[in-house]
């Protein structure tokens, strides 16, 4: 992976700390949760040392790969278990638990290599039956729009959400059930984005 030197480019929202009254979701939004230095620290480390792999999906009748690239780490031993996590990944997911009062196990990095690459609308699967999951979300690099719409209520405005260097983001109780949310494509010239989405799997 090459070393983007870019870090100076990527700016920090001014939003603080922000509570989303929407309906059926719990969304929380912290701006600058990282310092400047702490995430271009993180940035740079996790692009170039993150064991990124594509991945293929299905996409109505064929197989697609698709327009990003994931790393995935766990605590059970056969997946790269709790002693193999790297420090930063530790110390990233300690702020949020400290934060959140909420335990993760899990975490699924994405690459978002430009604006070429992107996420279509879906709700996180989880493996349990209670279809409920906490995920917090932590962004380093490029600011990208995050959109999240009701699955049923269709009158319901969708919430657009710009994630920035550093950025914070909570969806908790039932907004995994009933939202959907999205990473557009852009065709915008944009620099990579770093996304960490933490949740609590069974193992």
């Amino acid at each position: 992976m090459i070393l983007f030197n870019d870090t100076e480019m990527f700016s920090q929202g001014t939003a603080g700390k922000k509570i989303f009254d929407a309906t059926d979701a719990d969304v929380m939004l912290i701006d600058s949760f990282f310092t400047k230095e702490e995430s271009d620290n993180y940035y740079n480390i996790l692009l170039n040392n993150t064991p990124w792999r594509e991945y293929e999906m299905p996409m109505y009748d064929k197989i697609v790969t698709a327009p990003r690239m994931i790393a995935w780490y766990d605590e059970s031993e056969g997946n790269f278990g709790k002693s193999n996590w790297p420090k930063e990944l530790i110390a990233i997911k300690a702020r949020v638990e400290n934060e959140t009062k909420i335990n993760f196990n899990a975490v699924l990095l994405n690459l978002y290599r430009n604006g070429k690459d992107g996420v279509s609308w879906h709700s996180d699967k989880t493996q349990s039956e209670n279809k409920n999951m906490n995920i917090a979300s932590v962004t380093f690099g490029e600011t990208r729009i995050f959109r999240l719409r009701h699955k049923f209520l269709k009158h319901i405005p969708p919430l657009e959400i710009p994630l920035h260097h550093g950025s914070f983001l909570l969806m908790a109780g039932k907004t995994n059930s009933f939202w959907e949310h999205q990473v557009p494509k852009t065709a915008r010239d944009v620099l990579p984005r770093i996304n960490l989405t933490f949740r609590k799997v069974g193992i």
